[in-house]
């Protein structure tokens, strides 16, 4: 696969652009993003999908421009797919020969189900893995539909649900009524969802949801992909927008101006979907089909899933800020030992050893900054760059260990800030902090391969080197242990 691809989706209402460059065979990230609402289907519906002359030349326009941006990246390679608007369009033909000839862009125009399974693959993969959940995709002329169970993918569906298509059938004629019948009637067509505990929503109108209910809440990590909440916030919030009487009023909720025409619609689509779903849990993707189209591409020799216990995020940052890897596997190695050791007496649930070991392998990231600030560095890039696969108390909990690791424990201004989403029990936080710490300063001196053993008996951590390990010893001294009765001594 290239190194650099771009990924082109038009939907009804917008069309937008990735372009991503990977770092190693399975890591990547988000070189650019650019989007266009340049809305095809524009006075579609009116005309039984037929696509307008004026739709049409603002898309041809778009793309356009997105081909001299994808060749500012030197992408090697440009996938471009479409969605309803052109799929419904009798005339369609006329805009992807038009688009083929002038712009060398070949447009693949995909089924529903192909639509819907690009969304939830890219949810499967690059959110933190869920049991019994439902996709669900408001475009402006469809809404697709999958079953998520962990990795796998089934019963994708696509129904004739969409806010453009909503808007001008019947919100457009003050129909809500006739609106509220035509959504119940497709949703019927939902295979038996009684199994279903969560929703993960994808696209346009359910990120503007979601970022209107994270600000609302003061939500403390300012990050939309994986951010969840629970079904009675999401359905008062809902009732809310459909019930405000004009602009204003929707401004005041935080949703902002370019959704003002569509919001209604897909809050009615989410609504009636909540009324016959019995749903607990709200979960917010930032990826959909553009990156279920990479996924597919990327893991096309690997069933569209990555290998056992991979994560592209931490692979990914791994790849661009850590310099001495053999240092970072190291000191995750050692965190997981002293963890092992120590966690029956700082009586730690063994579920924060798989974060700690990520913590401590991510922690030399910082340096590659600036040495001086490592710490902040460290802690701004994982707050920033481990996007996916991690719930945000995972990543707040990751990245309060890698800033305050070394010296001092976590403040409490710091925990108060992230009481949401930090565990209740400080000393769980400042238990983890110190093994972190230790790790750090046991490794000191910088050996190629970790050169002393451990024992740990009745509070006290003996270590066992054929070596002095001088710095290490005052490198331990300095370190801050709210358990008094805790102790590291050195064996030579």
């Amino acid at each position: 696969m290239a190194k650099r691809v771009a990924i082109i989706d038009i939907g009804s209402n917008s069309v937008r652009m990735v372009v991503y460059e990977k770092t190693s065979r399975y890591a990547f990230h988000l070189l650019h993003e650019e989007k266009s609402k340049v809305r095809i289907s524009q006075d579609a519906y009116k005309h039984n999908g037929e696509l307008q002359d004026i739709p049409m030349q603002r898309t041809f326009d778009a793309l356009h421009d997105f081909l001299q941006i994808a060749n500012s990246f030197k992408a090697r390679k440009i996938l471009c797919v479409a969605t309803s608007a052109l799929r419904d369009a009798p005339n369609k033909q006329d805009f992807l020969q038009r688009v083929k000839h002038k712009l060398g862009l070949n447009i693949k125009v995909i089924s529903g189900e192909k639509e819907a399974y690009f969304g939830a693959i890219a949810c499967a993969n690059l959110l933190p893995e869920q049991k019994d959940a439902l996709s669900i995709d408001i475009g402006g002329g469809s809404t697709e539909f999958a079953f998520i169970d962990a990795k796998n993918v089934t019963n994708t569906l696509s129904l004739k649900l969409g806010t453009v298509r909503l808007k001008e059938l019947f919100f457009d004629k003050d129909n809500l009524q006739g609106a509220i019948e035509y959504i119940d009637t497709e949703l019927n067509k939902l295979p038996d969802t009684t199994h279903l505990k969560t929703i993960i929503g994808i696209g346009g109108t359910f990120r503007a949801v979601s970022n209107a209910i994270l600000k609302e809440t003061l939500h403390p990590l300012n990050k939309l992909h994986a951010f969840s909440y629970n079904s009675a916030t999401f359905k008062d919030y809902l009732k809310r927008v459909l019930k405000a009487k004009d602009e204003t009023e929707l401004q005041t909720l935080f949703i902002k101006n370019n959704r003002f025409d569509v919001i209604k619609p897909g809050a009615l689509i989410l609504q009636r979907v909540m009324k016959k779903i019995a749903i607990e849990n709200i979960i917010t993707s930032g990826v959909g089909v553009r990156e279920g189209v990479y996924l597919s591409d990327l893991l096309r020799n690997s069933k569209d899933k990555f290998p056992q216990n991979y994560n592209t995020s931490v692979r990914y940052i791994l790849d661009s800020y850590v310099q001495d890897q053999a240092f970072s596997n190291n000191l995750a190695t050692l965190s997981k030992k002293i963890f092992d050791l120590s966690c029956e007496y700082f009586n730690i649930d063994h579920k924060y050893r798989k974060l700690l070991t990520i913590a401590a392998k991510l922690y030399p990231a910082g340096s590659s900054v600036h040495f001086y600030s490592q710490n902040k560095h460290t802690y701004y890039i994982i707050q920033s760059a481990l996007e996916y696969g991690f719930t945000h108390e995972d990543i707040t909990l990751i990245s309060t260990l890698t800033k305050y690791s070394k010296n001092r424990l976590p403040s409490d201004t710091h925990l108060q800030l992230y009481a949401k989403l930090l565990p209740d029990n400080a000393h769980v936080i400042h238990s983890l902090s110190y093994i972190l710490s230790l790790s750090i300063a046991l490794l000191s001196h910088r050996p190629r391969n970790i050169d002393f053993s451990m024992e740990f008996e009745k509070g006290e951590l003996k270590i066992y080197s054929q070596k002095r390990l001088y710095i290490t010893q005052h490198a331990t001294e300095k370190l801050e242990c709210r358990d008094q009765h805790f102790r590291v001594s050195f064996n030579s």
